[in-house]
């Protein structure tokens, strides 16, 4: 089969475009042959910290495809059915967190490649509204935004949402599901391109990240903010949250120590609530979710599997508004 490797070097300079032998399913496992892949900043991460000691891997956590091989006692799913992939491995109810989540895409191979075998508790059906390039791009980004919202972020109908960094697979799914549970969406970003496209998704208000978002009268005290960014914004977001509302905090893009003032979270009673990827129960939750609203992931650009180093170069570069598509070729 034809697969995105990486090996060799660290970052984008270790992919490479090859060839690689799938692996048949064992007890318990499903063989998909994949239609199409979606990129994650998770993946950028893991280049980054390759080595030319580790073991060649494929990359990607995103994926949707068919079955076309059950291993032994596999009921379900059944070959021919169209599947997409829960990424996280081994975490099946909201309330068992794992220390770290194990996913796929490393340490197991990933979703970009023409073949992947996973559990068969980890394809589940695909959504019929959804093109293979939505599918593909859904799973792990959707997954992160709707725990954070929902199972830690307890969002309610009518609060008012502050998603910092707006453009990114997460943020972008995190807006279109905050405004179909009927909240308030404030959105930031550097880019006046990615603000004017939040407010055509249904953001009510949209600032520069680094503007002095207190000066704004008409921004109402927040209810909860998703915070991806870090150091860089976190001091801003104790001058307009409401007294008991939380931060989840589900990344560090500017880094990963803060300088918090405690006296501004213990006297408003702020809530610092940390959150990463989702279980199995949530995932299924999510889908039911997106089938529900009729939510179509936003696709930025579809690209090629070989072409796949192009997409991360994008991705780094953060140019993209919403998720970056891989479309699989069919084997020959």
């Amino acid at each position: 089969m034809k697969a995105i490797i990486h090996s060799g070097r660290s970052g984008l300079m270790g992919l490479q475009y090859t060839s690689f032998t799938s692996r048949a399913p064992g007890f318990g496992e499903v063989k998909i042959q994949l239609k199409s892949a979606g990129l994650n900043h998770r993946d950028l991460f893991i280049m980054a910290g390759r080595t030319t000691h580790d073991a060649p891997l494929i990359l990607g956590s995103d994926g949707a495809g068919i079955i076309v091989e059950t291993g032994e006692g596999v009921v379900h799913p059944s070959v021919g059915e169209e599947v997409i992939i829960h990424p996280t491995l081994g975490w099946k109810c909201a309330a068992d967190v794992p220390i770290v989540p194990e996913i796929v895409g490393g340490p197991t191979d990933g979703t970009l490649a023409q073949y992947i075998t996973v559990p068969a508790e980890n394809a589940l059906p695909k959504p019929s509204h959804l093109t293979w390039e939505e599918a593909g791009v859904l799973s792990l980004s959707a997954l992160t935004a709707y725990r954070a919202l929902f199972t830690r972020g307890g969002l309610q109908q009518g609060e008012h949402i502050l998603i910092p960094g707006i453009g990114g697979g997460v943020a972008t799914h995190a807006l279109l599901m905050a405004v179909s549970a009927g909240a308030k969406v404030t959105v930031t970003s550097r880019s006046e391109r990615k603000r004017k496209e939040a407010i055509r998704l249904g953001a009510l208000q949209a600032f520069g990240s680094h503007e002095d978002w207190s000066q704004h009268n008409e921004l109402d005290p927040v209810d909860l903010i998703l915070d991806s960014i870090g150091q860089a914004l976190f001091p801003q977001y104790f001058d307009i949250i409401r007294p008991g509302g939380r931060i989840v905090m589900y990344g560090a893009s500017s880094g990963d120590d803060l300088n918090i003032p405690i006296r501004s979270i213990f006297f408003p009673q702020v809530s610092l609530i940390g959150t990463s990827m989702g279980s199995h129960e949530e995932f299924v939750q999510m889908l039911q979710w997106v089938e529900h609203h009729d939510i179509h992931p936003v696709v930025d650009r579809v690209y090629a599997l070989q072409d796949t180093a192009k997409a991360f170069e994008r991705m780094e570069k953060g140019e993209q508004f919403g998720n970056l598509a891989i479309r699989i070729p069919d084997p020959r």
